[in-house]
């Protein structure tokens, strides 16, 4: 994927901050951006003896000054906070402007008195209801969240925001304006970010479509593709929305920051205002939930490479393999199973457990459940028993971080 013709210098800067992580392959990352080794060379280069000056355009970000003014002071914090969509508070604005090289940044209250006094706070409801556990996963693409936000009105049609976040950086992966919430639309974006950033070893969604199937379905065309690039799927919990919400916390703000008292002519319109604001929340907001860090400082590319080509699927030789017929049913063992018609024209396999008569079944590198042989039915042509699938929800959390 080459440069981007709209935010190139952003995509310098993401180059630039993914290089510099512990372990980074550069070879990987500049075959990922579209760019010779020698061009990533060079952008690292002009980092280094500059800090970034010589990516582009001077940052946005306040400078030092010892001779700051009270009212300069006030007048920074007031510049941050409008480049923010009037949406963030005195912690995130004091790390903003520490970030930036300011010498004496005033205490989180200070800034929250400045922001009252200008009218700035008066619709903003407490943000945080109390004490509450955070959950995350270890590394970096352990665990990616996915979702659409809702969708709004704009000009000609309506957007729906696709969302996909780092679960241990909150990284925003992916945010695209897309037209519709179909199979399609979703796997042609996320082929472009996993080619950007590699595969995660699982992904989080809902129970919607297209990644949930309202008839039921453990599994949709969508999940085995995910399955089949040895991305394991997870689902929330029914009814539970707080499972993932790290990627809720995100829509809060986008909402704020982005979408808020705003109108957008096209979906074209909207993704411009995306992407001004994606590296903004990644390399510039500060995260309460990282200790004021942002999430780029805790997130590197996955090392698991995007293949373009599917490879085989490949099952040990002990294994029983049945393929999966039309209506989504094997035959094992003088009985019909039925896997999901999602895997249709597929290759299962089953391999025998530690307990007698009960054989895990598997797809790929995944194992899908279990079938169970001992005191089932007379076997029966026009009738047929359904696996036990594994159920594993991730620990949701009670209320989420800012």
């Amino acid at each position: 994927m080459p440069w981007r013709e709209l935010s190139i210098m952003e995509q310098r800067e993401e180059f630039v901050r993914l290089a510099l992580t512990e372990g980074a392959n550069l070879s990987e990352l500049c075959r990922r951006f579209g760019i010779s080794r020698e061009t990533g060379y060079k952008w690292l280069a002009r980092y280094r003896a500059d800090r970034g000056a010589g990516l582009g355009d001077q940052s946005r970000r306040p400078h030092a000054s010892p001779k700051r003014t009270a009212q300069a002071v006030e007048a920074e914090v007031l510049r941050v906070r409008g480049e923010s969509n009037d949406a963030w508070g005195g912690r995130k604005i004091g790390q903003v402007l520490k970030n930036g090289g300011m010498s004496k940044v005033p205490a989180a209250s200070t800034i929250t008195a400045i922001l009252r006094r200008h009218g700035k706070l008066e619709e903003r409801s407490a943000e945080h209801p109390g004490p509450h556990r955070r959950f995350e996963r270890a590394a970096p693409n352990d665990l990616w969240q996915m979702d659409f936000k809702g969708d709004f009105a704009i000009g000609r049609g309506r957007c729906h925001p696709l969302t996909v976040l780092d679960d241990h950086s909150r990284y925003a992966l992916g945010l695209a304006a897309c037209a519709n919430e179909q199979d399609g639309t979703v796997r042609q974006q996320l082929v472009e970010i996993f080619r950007r950033y590699g595969l995660p070893l699982a992904m989080l969604m809902d129970n919607g479509s297209p990644w949930g199937d309202s008839g039921g379905e453990r599994h949709t065309a969508f999940s085995i593709w995910l399955l089949r690039l040895g991305v394991k799927v997870t689902h929330g919990r029914p009814y539970h929305p707080q499972t993932q919400g790290k990627d809720e916390r995100f829509h809060r703000s986008l909402k704020a920051e982005v979408l808020s008292s705003k109108s957008f002519a096209d979906l074209a319109h909207c993704q411009r205002a995306f992407d001004r604001w994606r590296p903004i929340y990644n390399n510039e907001r500060p995260h309460e939930a990282l200790d004021l860090a942002v999430p780029a400082d805790r997130y590197r590319m996955s090392e698991r490479s995007y293949p373009e080509v599917l490879p085989a699927i490949d099952y040990a030789p002990g294994d029983n393999v049945r393929s999966v017929d039309l209506n989504g049913r094997i035959s094992f063992q003088g009985w019909i199973w039925r896997v999901g018609k999602a895997f249709r024209g597929e290759l299962i396999a089953l391999r025998p457990t530690i307990t007698d008569g009960v054989f895990s079944v598997h797809y790929c590198t995944h194992q899908l459940g279990t079938i169970d042989v001992n005191n089932q039915p007379a076997p029966a042509q026009d009738s047929d028993q359904p696996i036990t699938f594994s159920t594993s929800y991730p620990q949701p959390t009670t209320t989420e971080e800012v």
